[in-house]
């Protein structure tokens, strides 16, 4: 690595830096177990960052040799949490941080909702109210 250009080894050694950083636990986080066996893994989103430069600048008259190199590197990196992966019960559900992921909520949602509706209109049950409460999971008499 003695002849490789300056701007070349900051480079490999920003990245390497970087690369020790990266690993598969970073964006899919380590599971946790509840006592009744569910299992929970935090989702993240990583962003990462790098920048490098540098400059050669002559000294003088100088005739012979390389110039002086004068130049600097840098990298960062953001993990920020998206999601939770919840496992357990016979389900996987993806559940998000944000809150406001109401599409996200109504597909998971549907196969219940479709059930119900199923059992309402198998038992001859299809008035609106009884319907609209059994979709809320509150049935009650009328």
């Amino acid at each position: 690595m003695a002849n490789d250009h300056p701007i070349g080894v900051l480079m490999q050694t920003a990245m390497e830096s970087l690369k020790s950083m990266i690993d598969v636990n970073t964006i899919l986080g380590d599971p946790v177990e509840t006592p009744d066996g569910m299992v929970i893994l935090p989702v993240s989103r990583v962003s990462f960052g790098f920048a490098a430069g540098g400059s050669e600048y002559e000294t003088g008259n100088q005739q012979e040799g390389s110039f002086p190199f004068g130049g600097g590197s840098g990298g960062g990196m953001s993990l920020s949490p998206v999601a939770f992966l919840v496992v357990g019960q016979g389900q996987v559900r993806l559940l998000p941080v944000d809150g406001t992921a109401i599409y996200d909520r109504l597909i998971d949602l549907a196969p219940q909702v479709i059930d119900r509706i199923q059992t309402l209109v198998r038992d001859g049950k299809t008035d609106m109210p009884r319907t609209y409460a059994g979709i809320r999971g509150n049935i009650r008499d009328t």
